[in-house]
């Protein structure tokens, strides 16, 4: 039983990574505890953002067209090559340090403040005042008949190592399953999403998910929405997929199915009963403001606490616990404003804040400002790079020119994202960010055009 530690980190995601990190430098001992080699760094760069960005960069880049397996596996073969250059990286960043020790292992809770860590050849005992959980999440496994992982029918993480699919069925028509559509359609294979809601991404305007929608047909994608998924039949060479629209009775055969209905949070062998750590109706560990679990010492950081599922937020989880640890202990969960993020299709669609129809249902006085790439004379980057789809849209207080919202369609989004999230964070009004100077040719310029619409 080593009682010297001062923290128990279970799961290598970033927030976990940084405060290890954080900590040891800082003077205190810290075990980091990784289930499997495979993921030291955490979801983001071995089976994420990185991997699977990289592979979207790869399908768009190609100068051919139609289906190409064998661009496929070269791109596949550069993924794989940088995640495990990132992953050494990362093993290497903790493992120089003396105060941090590392394990290879399952962990599970034998107490308030122990872990047993479970490697192939034994047990190992851990014992530390402060123990935080960021063990992550892992793809949902819908209740659809024959919807189990393996062979032919994937979730998010084993299609990417799957060979390229002539014809690929996603059942979802979400974030996850509208990204991984556009990247496999740019590959060359035929995609048909088959959406359970009356439209894909419902919780984006009308206007702003018809522009993703039109990018996704251009590339070849079909979607059928109203479609509630009943069965799926596996075979050697195919999948049959069984789905019903107003009642009528569907099939079709894909070389592979791609399940993306959201993700559950992972405490799959945590035993978090043994320390009496609750949980919410998603699994998700039940966090206060501080990420505090209901038991003193413990804390939950990442996707795992039922928050937001991105990397940064991990990342803002880290500075919340370094505060609680290191600091004052004032900063917290709710200081968070003006959360950007990206879905990244063909062009990518980014966006912050509330849509129109949120904004209106909250009873805001509200100006929009909306404009298609395609006629914003004042940002001529798309035209530079041939990529001139996509839409740029605010909302916009009536009463004090604050932006509320806005979802950004075109090349470069996910970083003009980020000065609009800065600006809506400093209470930048719509008309002083409309008269900033931005460099030319730039698609920041768009926002002195779009913006000047609300005059």
């Amino acid at each position: 039983m080593n009682q010297d530690l001062d923290v128990i980190i279970i799961g290598w995601g970033k927030g976990g990574k940084t405060l290890a990190g954080t900590l040891a430098r800082n003077g205190q001992r810290v075990a980091m505890i990784e289930a499997s080699a495979d993921m030291f760094g955490g979801t983001c760069i071995n089976i994420g953002c990185v991997p699977t960005k990289a592979l979207i960069h790869d399908a768009q880049i190609r100068d051919s067209v139609g289906f190409d397996p064998q661009y496929f596996e070269h791109s596949v073969k550069r993924r794989d090559q940088l995640t495990a250059m990132m992953r050494q990286k990362n093993y290497a960043i903790l493992n120089e340090l003396d105060a941090v020790a590392l394990f290879t292992g399952r962990a599970s809770f034998t107490g308030a403040d122990t872990v047993r860590v479970s490697t192939d050849t034994e047990q190992i005992e851990l014992r530390a005042a402060k123990i935080v959980i960021n063990t992550g999440s892992l793809p949902t496994v819908p209740a659809i008949t024959g919807a189990q992982v393996g062979g032919r029918i994937h979730d998010s993480t084993t299609l990417q190592h799957a060979d390229l699919p002539h014809h690929l069925v996603v059942v979802g028509g979400g974030y996850v399953g509208i990204e991984f559509a556009s990247m496999f359609a740019h590959y060359g294979s035929r995609v048909t999403i088959l959406d359970r809601g009356t439209r894909p991404l419902k919780k984006e305007d009308p206007d702003v998910a018809a522009e993703v929608v039109s990018a996704l047909a251009d590339a070849g994608v079909k979607i059928l929405s109203a479609a509630t998924v009943t069965e799926l039949s596996a075979e050697s060479d195919r999948v049959m997929v069984q789905y019903q629209i107003a009642g009528e009775h569907f099939q079709l055969n894909a070389d592979a199915v791609l399940l993306a209905l959201g993700r559950t949070p992972n405490t799959v062998g945590l035993n978090l009963a043994a320390a009496g750590v609750e949980v919410g109706e998603r699994g998700e560990i039940l966090v206060d403001e501080y990420l505090r679990t209901s038991v003193e010492g413990i804390y939950a950081v990442g996707d795992v606490n039922g928050g937001p599922q991105f990397t940064y937020i991990s990342l803002d989880d880290y500075r919340i616990l370094a505060d609680q640890f290191l600091g004052d202990g004032t900063r917290r969960t709710t200081d968070r404003v003006a959360v950007p993020n990206t879905i990244f299709t063909t062009p990518p669609l980014a966006r912050v804040g509330l849509s129109e129809e949120q904004a209106r249902e909250q009873e805001y006085r509200i100006n929009v400002a909306v404009k298609p790439v395609s006629e914003i004379a004042a940002m001529p980057r798309p035209k530079i790079v041939g990529e001139t789809r996509g839409i740029v849209k605010f909302v916009v207080d009536a009463v004090d020119d604050q932006i509320l919202g806005a979802a950004l369609m075109h090349i470069d989004s996910q970083e003009v994202i980020n000065l609009v999230a800065l600006a809506m964070r400093q209470s930048v009004t719509a008309s002083e960010l409309r008269d900033q100077i931005f460099t030319h040719p730039s698609s920041t310029e768009a926002l002195n055009e779009v913006l000047g619409l609300l005059d």
